[in-house]
């Protein structure tokens, strides 16, 4: 399935081909604060519409290795990319910045990132 994305005021629109089969809630201190759900895909099903990734103010804390991009108008955070354990390029889309999603259809997984 295709699903359409992007910030509350629209600067950041994206596309992202997949089935969701569960989300992800963080509790770490980004992730609690902003309240996404994460849905983990390959970078190669993700297409962002506007801006350029590298265009998008983005933010990186502890190890910086996971790049959060947000938008500098709403604040709204609908994605971020880093690489798997394994080294495929990943995108970890905020599913509640998805047209269309019902989220209570899907299964959510606690992740204690706080401690991790």
């Amino acid at each position: 399935m295709r699903y359409q994305g992007g910030c509350h005021c629209g600067k950041i629109s994206f596309s992202v081909t997949g089935d969701i089969d569960k989300l992800l809630d963080c509790n770490c201190s980004l992730c609690s604060k902003r309240g996404g759900l994460l849905w983990f895909v390959g970078r190669d099903k993700f297409e962002l519409k506007s801006p350029k990734a590298d265009e998008l103010p983005t933010y990186r804390f502890n190890t910086r290795k996971i790049a959060h991009h947000f938008c500098d108008v709403c604040g709204c955070s609908p994605f971020s990319e880093a690489s798997a354990p394994d080294g495929t390029p990943m995108t970890a889309i905020n599913v509640r910045c998805l047209e269309g999603v019902d989220l209570g259809a899907y299964e959510i997984t606690r992740y204690d990132g706080r401690n991790h």
